[in-house]
């Protein structure tokens, strides 16, 4: 069923592949089966970019409730500044501002209900820090918004959601050398939780299944290689179990990712950053879509980084991005029909 309002896509890094795979999308739009998306970010990057790379993408500026009467036949684009001259490839600090406030005026045009959720292209964020950003990334600055309109603490669950795989990171964006002292039960107990929680309600999987994976190689061996995974781990997951979630481990993280161990399980819980994105990402480049769970608001986002290196090269793949507006707009729909 079509939404009836639009998705909200910021611009990400407008000297990074943003801009770029934002114009294809909506270029095979019909081919695609792609969902109605209003563009946060400066119009005229957007045109600039088009003419470097060759496409023939109309642009209208609009606000987002005539999104959908105009996507047909134009990109809708929400302006904001850039801030700064944009050269495809050289990302700018003074483009910062612009970055942030796309972000924040998606999320609250998704909470006031103008927008059905927040789809976000990729951010430089040592371009972000330079400018006085103090969050660690993408999911705990939304986060972050999302606890100051709500007044509600907010724990962000990335999960990078593919046809092959989903998995979860209960640590994310921390030196590995921090994870084993940032791992704590109740840690493992929330992110379980909120997964088994949005699987059921956003996803409609009746009864989820959780593997969750151990910290040590072999999930410890017992004790033998490292302590984490009886003391903390194994505990956690008793504890999950008892409230009538179905999860089980601490496994074996090196074989929990064949084809036969995959189809046991809807989602992985992994311990910390590399260990659930490098199969995620293995397994599901161009298709996975990163989701962030626990939020009041749906949100989405390609599972690649802003790739300067391809900006304005015409060469850069919109389909993460195209999978990432799809889903959002599933979920959206999922929720919107779970609500009614």
């Amino acid at each position: 069923m079509p939404l009836d309002r639009p998705l909200a896509l910021t611009q990400g890094d407008p000297a990074g592949i943003g801009p770029d795979i934002a114009l294809a999308a909506w270029l095979n739009r019909q081919a695609t089966g792609l969902p109605s998306f209003i563009y946060l970010g400066d119009p005229a990057v957007l045109a600039a970019r088009a003419r470097l790379i060759g496409l023939d993408v109309p642009l209208r500026e609009v606000e987002p409730s005539a999104a959908l009467s105009v996507f047909s036949d134009a990109l809708p684009v929400l302006p904001i500044a850039a801030g700064a001259e944009i050269a495809a490839g050289e990302p700018h600090v003074a483009t910062a501002r612009g970055t942030i406030t796309a972000i924040e005026t998606a999320v609250a045009l998704t909470l006031e209900g103008r927008t059905a959720a927040v789809v976000t292209n990729p951010i430089a964020k040592s371009i972000l820090y330079a400018a006085g950003f103090g969050f660690p990334g993408h999911t705990e600055f939304l986060a972050d918004l999302s606890a100051r309109a709500t007044g509600k603490h907010v724990l962000p669950v990335m999960m990078l959601a593919g046809t092959k795989l989903r998995a979860i990171p209960v640590t994310i964006h921390i030196p590995l050398k921090d994870v084993p002292s940032a791992l704590t039960e109740d840690r493992i107990i929330e992110t379980c939780r909120i997964a088994h929680h949005d699987l059921k309600d956003r996803f409609g999987i009746a009864q989820p299944r959780l593997a969750v994976a151990g910290l040590n190689p072999h999930a410890g061996e017992d004790g033998a290689i490292g302590k984490e995974d009886i003391e903390i781990i194994h505990p956690a997951i008793a504890r999950i179990r008892s409230e009538g979630i179905n999860a089980f481990g601490p496994l074996s993280a090196d074989t929990m990712f064949h084809d036969e161990a995959r189809a046991r399980y809807d989602v992985a819980i992994c311990m910390y950053h590399d260990q659930a994105l490098i199969p995620a990402k293995a397994l599901g480049f161009d298709t996975s879509v990163n989701v962030t769970l626990g939020l009041p608001f749906i949100r989405t986002s390609p599972d690649h980084g802003t790739a300067f290196g391809l900006a304005g090269q015409g060469v850069a793949r919109e389909t993460s991005l195209v999978e990432a507006l799809k889903l959002a707009a599933a979920l959206a729909g999922t929720s919107a029909r779970a609500d009614g």
